[in-house]
């Protein structure tokens, strides 16, 4: 219980360090805060915003967003990293945007990109998995005979492209023995031994 305690006090003291640093805003980017506390990132590749708690006030001076909060309790230390590090992934999207690979491995797995931003997955299974997605997450699939197929996944949003990803890799986890399933490009699993056979 007491270690348990310790890791709390040191992820808020972390997150409160994340809260007081500052965003530089990128050549081409808006920001604005709206009446309500909501930020508006604008950029090349598209807008976002982000409804802020009144406890935290956002300060643009100097081509910077600035975060400041009320008081010193736990609640308002950690929403002072939250809110800091939600809006640097806004600023970070619509500037640069993010991207994930995904990896099949597996005998006759395959992945194709259909019209209307459909993914269909080939897992081993006896029919094939469908999945919608969102609007805002680009969806592309390549498939080699000489590799593993590749699903690459673009979006501004990084929570969003995140949780688009670990559903698709929810549909056929890698297993521990050979590694078969889907995985993140360059995701390290720990891999067990297989069973031998006894003499």
């Amino acid at each position: 219980m007491e270690k348990f305690y310790v890791t709390c006090i040191n992820r808020r003291i972390v997150m409160s360090r994340i809260g007081k640093l500052p965003i530089e805003i990128p050549t081409g980017v808006q920001v604005n805060v709206n009446e309500g506390n909501l930020v508006i990132v604008k950029g090349p590749l598209g807008e976002l915003s982000q409804k802020i708690d009144p406890e935290i006030e956002v300060v643009i001076e100097d081509n910077k967003i600035n975060f400041q909060r009320a008081g010193e309790s736990k609640r308002e230390k950690s929403m002072h990293g939250l809110y800091r590090s939600l809006v640097n992934n806004m600023v970070v999207g619509v500037s640069k945007g993010y991207e994930i690979k995904l990896e099949l491995v597996g005998v006759g797995y395959r992945a194709e990109a259909l019209p209307d931003n459909v993914l269909d997955l080939v897992l081993g299974y006896a029919h094939h998995t469908y999945i919608q997605l969102p609007t805002e997450v680009k969806l592309e699939a390549t498939s080699d005979k000489r590799s593993n197929p590749i699903i690459t996944l673009r979006s501004i949003d990084k929570q969003l492209i995140g949780q688009v990803a670990a559903k698709i890799r929810s549909f056929r986890k890698p297993e521990p023995y050979k590694g078969k399933g889907i995985k993140f490009v360059g995701e390290v699993l720990r891999r067990k031994a297989g069973k031998t056979a006894s003499k």
